[in-house]
């Protein structure tokens, strides 16, 4: 007979390839003692100087078992950026079969997503006893609904480390998109789709459309733009180099080779000839003190309804200027299933004050 045994602690997620960001995060943002220069070893117990119980890697998930939410800064909502899905609520579950395994998750909720390191076929007869949630690529633009959805892995043939509780509404707090090789002019089209689709999820916010006034800053060679005139909507595309020929061509991009932060929002607007523009883009590379300021401008004019930026890292994160960004009202900082080493900001529902 199955049996579940609730287990103290966070387990958490990390995105593929960067384990080792999310170690030095827990390290340097949430002072989760000091990392050995094992931490990122498959299969290894791990040892947080002065943390007490050991925490240990089952493939990119790292259980905790001596952290509670608590931890996090005192509040439930602030989890780190570089664990796709959180575990805030991990149980272990015994059992003899797939049957009894599937049969004890439907149980404790509907929808379930597996993350599996080994024993994928099991893990696989598993899902399919399961409620049916979409796993696979999704073509853009795709509705996710904002509820969360449990995570699970196997650890030997009979024991599950679960948890209905996540911090995601994405199976494994990841999406992939069905991908495009031969339009778009640069991978970067895949981060704008997923920023889009987190900020509708998030904010309820529609997506970009017919009539709508885009200014991007650092547009070349126009992943994003391409994604914006696919969707209908009008772009300045500002950057030193010119967009692809076919964006260059389109009566609906208005191209300037420029210092985009340097253009003031009276200007943009003038430009694209209306009142507000309704989108704000940014995957320009800079310093992220300087992005810091051009979003606060663009915030005090009160000239973007909605504001999507790409933090890029110059070396070490520098977690306090980060944090200023986090303040910053109706936002929401995430690090996307296709973004490097960097983050994404998403602003919403700007108005002057």
């Amino acid at each position: 007979m199955a049996t579940i045994e609730k287990l103290p602690g966070l387990a958490f997620l990390a995105f593929p390839e960067m384990k080792n960001l999310l170690t030095s995060e827990l390290s340097r943002r949430f002072s989760f003692g000091r990392i050995s220069e094992s931490a990122t070893i498959e299969g290894k117990s791990l040892s947080f100087d002065g943390s007490g119980e050991k925490p240990v890697w089952y493939g990119d998930l790292l259980y905790c078992p001596s952290l509670s939410a608590d931890f996090l800064l005192g509040q439930d909502s602030v989890l780190p950026y570089w664990a796709r899905t959180v575990l805030l609520e991990p149980v272990l579950i015994h059992f003899e079969s797939i049957g009894e395994a599937a049969s004890v998750l439907k149980k404790i909720q509907r929808n379930w997503a597996p993350y599996q390191y080994q024993l994928f076929r099991r893990a696989s007869l598993i899902q399919e006893k399961l409620p049916y949630i979409n796993l696979k690529a999704r073509k853009f633009p795709v509705n996710i609904p904002n509820s969360p959805v449990g995570l699970y892995t196997l650890l030997d043939e009979k024991t599950i480390l679960a948890s209905a509780k996540t911090n995601s509404p994405l199976p494994a707090g990841r999406i992939q998109f069905e991908e495009d090789h031969l339009n778009p002019p640069s991978r970067a089209y895949l981060k704008i789709q997923e920023s889009l689709t987190l900020y509708h999820t998030f904010f309820g916010v529609d997506f970009p459309k017919e009539g709508d006034k885009c200014f991007e800053a650092g547009a070349c060679p126009g992943g994003w733009t391409w994604v914006l005139r696919q969707l209908g909507a009008d772009v300045l595309a500002v950057d030193r180099a010119e967009l692809a020929p076919a964006l260059m061509a389109d009566e609906h991009v208005k191209f300037m080779a420029h210092d985009a932060f340097t253009l003031k929002p009276d200007e943009v607007c003038q430009i694209l000839g209306c009142e507000k523009i309704d989108w704000l883009l940014s995957d320009v590379i800079c310093y992220p003190e300087r992005l810091f300021e051009w979003i606060n401008l663009w915030r005090a004019s009160g000239r973007a309804k909605n504001i999507i930026c790409t933090i890029k890292m110059q070396g070490e994160i520098d977690w306090p200027l980060i944090a200023e960004f986090a303040e910053t009202p109706n936002s929401k900082i995430v690090h996307l299933n296709y973004n490097k080493h960097e983050l994404t900001i998403m602003i919403a529902n700007q108005t002057k004050s």
